[in-house]
């Protein structure tokens, strides 16, 4: 405790050093946590693109589904299911659909477009759809009305309470052919989605001439975390009959495009973590060479090296904690704000992003690790470069720094 107190003091007698120092740590740990909430938040943007918006976490499909996405690979929904899918307690809610591709018209403006049958109650817990609903109404049990999004009812030039003729590929080849009634106009955040159709589960199975089948059972949990402990339990169950997959299995694209931005920035780290490192330890450097004839009365009078040495390492590590703790406090407000003020980019780079379907803004995170993992590497690599002053204590000689 007398070593820190010593050094505490000795951070003092020369208040610019200290400061200059602790600024270079400083601005390490501001401009580290910075990039590290923006990139992060935009990883997070990304997965809710993904996860809150259409897939779920973990979605339950017929076996040969995935290699062959087709009508006829779909599979009846049993009791025995539904109760094992309950029994995982991570499982928050699920909801049934009915995926197939149709041919929309109206007048002669024709399109291909993504079908989905959701049972209206659950889809919504689910995914929230209804909160998208930009113009008319949701859909009600036994609907027989469809939602169209935005960009394609614009293309189809339709609007609430217009008529929208499909045709399609039903059920083991048989026809499907319909006339809706357009209930209402959704509109995404997502581009990729404001392309689909949404139609009661009920209505869409009679449309394909599925009856009782569906696609998948698309799952959402509690949390992210509670993914890999949900996919277990949901294995040991009900594999053998289905396929589970997670996001990330149905997203592969979109894992690895975090994984190569990860790895970029990885690399911005460690050129940013060596800059201060470098910049500590040339403070040290020239802190020893100020008071080296200091050092060397100490040891004269008495004063053991290793506890000389102790003091500096003290010294160092007081420093690092000055410029960690106010990097982070430094870093707050700035976070804060564009976390609840997200940037929304324009140009190419928003082209780029809503290419990938996802939604172009540039997004901050605020969770815990993005403050205390840059804190610390930082603090551990501070800690490292002061065992340097300890070796330099231990190998003064004294009659030179007695001279300096």
């Amino acid at each position: 405790m007398n070593n820190l107190k010593i050094a505490w003091r000795n951070l003092w007698r020369n208040k610019r050093r200290t400061m200059i120092t602790s600024a270079s740590i400083f601005f390490g740990v501001f401009f580290a946590t910075v990039m590290s909430s923006l990139q992060e938040g935009s990883y997070g943007s990304m997965v809710d693109n993904v996860v809150k918006f259409y897939s779920g976490y973990i979605q339950v499909f017929n076996k040969d589904y995935w290699d062959k996405k087709t009508i006829n690979n779909t599979y009846e929904v049993t009791d025995s299911l539904i109760k094992k899918i309950k029994d995982v307690e991570e499982i928050t809610h699920f909801s049934p659909r009915l995926e197939s591709f149709a041919l929309a018209s109206s007048a002669d403006i024709t399109k291909g477009a993504l079908v989905i049958g959701i049972d209206p109650e659950k889809e919504d817990r689910v995914t929230a759809v209804s909160k998208w609903l930009k113009k008319g109404s949701y859909l009600k049990p036994g609907d027989k009305g469809i939602l169209i999004a935005s960009d394609l009812a614009k293309y189809l030039k339709l609007d609430v309470n217009d008529t929208l003729i499909m045709l399609g590929q039903g059920f083991h080849g048989i026809s499907a052919a319909g006339i809706f009634p357009v209930r209402g106009i959704l509109e995404f955040s997502s581009p990729e989605l404001n392309k689909v159709i949404y139609m009661e589960l009920g209505s869409c199975q009679e449309f394909y001439s599925a009856y009782n089948r569906i696609t998948s059972l698309v799952i959402m949990l509690k949390d992210h975390y509670d993914m890999p402990n949900a996919l277990k339990k949901m294995n040991e169950t009900i594999s053998d009959s289905y396929n589970i997959m997670s996001w990330k299995e149905i997203q592969p694209e979109l894992v690895q495009l975090i994984q190569s931005d990860r790895a970029g920035g990885v690399v911005m780290k460690i050129i940013l973590y060596m800059i201060i490192g470098f910049s500590i330890f040339g403070t040290i450097i020239m802190m020893i060479q100020e008071r080296r004839r200091e050092m060397g009365v100490m040891v004269a009078i008495g004063m053991q090296r290793l506890k000389l040495g102790n003091i500096l390492l003290f010294e160092t590590i007081l420093i690092g904690f000055l410029g960690v703790f106010t990097g982070i406090i430094g870093s707050l407000p700035i976070i804060s704000y564009y976390f609840n003020n997200p940037i929304r980019l324009t140009g190419e780079a928003a082209n780029a992003m809503i290419d990938m379907g996802v939604e172009p803004l540039m997004k901050f995170s605020w969770m815990p690790s993005v403050f205390y993992n840059q804190a610390l590497i930082i603090f551990i690599l501070t800690v490292f470069v002061g065992f340097f002053p300890i070796y330099k204590t231990l190998k003064l000689k004294l009659n030179q720094a007695l001279r300096a």
